[in-house]
């Protein structure tokens, strides 16, 4: 095994963070908004006067409220796997676990769709998608920022706007959302990652009591992300199974379901940038319902940012064909969880 040293861990830490800032732009996205926004993802979270949850608070805000970033900082030692605050409008700290870093950005719609349809992702905090193509018609889900989603089509609703007919992955199902609060991810965005390189030459490690993921060419590290790898529940151990595994099973957007709600059940839509390593369904992918990585806390997935899975996706093999909606082989990249 090829250890990292504490040095090189802090710094593949370090530019994991300040990609947080870094979001593409092209010329059919509109940015309504140039602030970094972050999205409020518990119930409530309380804005402290420091950035330290002993810190006096100053004000609550409540689930999908959307705040102004304007500064990242470090913390006291508590909680120690994440010390990272969001300063809020310049006044007080949010902790960062429980703030989806955001953008509002609106799209030009496309209907120049294959006949397969299209990957879409979210480039606003959340959008609700609903029954019919029109407003007024009852939400099946809320979407919310870079999830993914499968586009069969650009139509014109009753209402008179562009609205994206959308497939649900997991039940015969489909609904619609506004056409400005989705991109069509470009070709170039689904291309693999270092294609050249032979099958021998990629590894992964998920390094369960690091809470981290290293990615390896020829055993050399290129690049690495904090993980909430699987946890301990009170209905069951579902810890992230140790040993070797392969790549062998990938989708860009997953709905992700199970159990009861009220029971520490799921229920998941457009879960971005899939990438099984277990027949049971464990798998790496984006995530978008908490941002504290650093400590178990899935169902025994590894939890990764949109960006990080997404990395991971488009580098681990097989490649996916950008117009497929995911692909099984005999074979896949190694990852060992250790």
């Amino acid at each position: 095994m090829n250890l990292l040293s504490r040095r090189d861990f802090l710094k593949l830490n370090g530019i994991a963070l300040a990609g947080i800032f870094l979001a593409p732009f092209s010329n059919t996205r509109e940015i309504l908004s140039t602030e970094q926004q972050g999205r409020v993802l518990d119930a409530s979270i309380h804005l402290h006067d420091r950035p330290s949850f002993q810190g006096k608070i100053l004000e609550t805000f409540w689930k999908d409220m959307l705040l102004t970033i304007t500064a990242v900082t470090v913390g006291d030692e508590e909680p120690a796997f994440n010390r990272v605050w969001y300063q809020v409008n310049g006044n007080g700290y949010v902790h960062s676990g429980a703030v989806q870093p955001v953008r509002t950005i609106t799209n030009t719609p496309k209907a120049d769709f294959p006949a397969s349809g299209a990957l879409a992702e979210v480039t606003v905090p959340y959008t609700d998608a609903h029954w019919k193509p029109d407003k007024q018609y009852p939400v099946a889900y809320r979407f919310y920022y870079e999830t993914t989603h499968w586009a069969k089509k650009l139509i014109t609703g009753q209402d008179g706007q562009p609205w994206y007919h959308l497939l649900n992955d997991k039940w015969d199902i489909s609904y619609y959302t506004p056409a400005t609060h989705l991109r069509i991810i470009p070709i170039e965005e689904l291309t693999p990652l270092s294609p050249d390189l032979p099958l021998s030459a990629k590894r992964i490690e998920v390094r369960t009591q690091e809470q981290a993921v290293v990615a390896y060419e020829w055993d050399q590290p290129v690049f690495m992300a904090r993980t909430a790898t699987g946890a301990r529940f009170s209905n069951g151990d579902y810890a992230t199974p140790p040993g070797i595994h392969i790549t062998n099973h990938k989708r860009p957007s997953r709905h992700m379901a199970r159990g009861n709600l009220a029971y520490n059940g799921y229920d998941l839509p457009g879960v971005p940038w899939v990438t099984y390593i277990t027949e049971s369904g464990i798998s790496f992918h984006g995530t978008y319902w908490h941002n504290n990585f650093g400590r178990p806390r899935s169902h025994g997935c590894i939890n990764l940012t949109a960006q990080a899975a997404k990395w991971i996706y488009r580098w681990s093999l097989p490649s996916v064909p950008p117009d497929e909606p995911g692909i099984f082989k005999n074979f896949g990249t190694t990852v060992e969880v250790i």
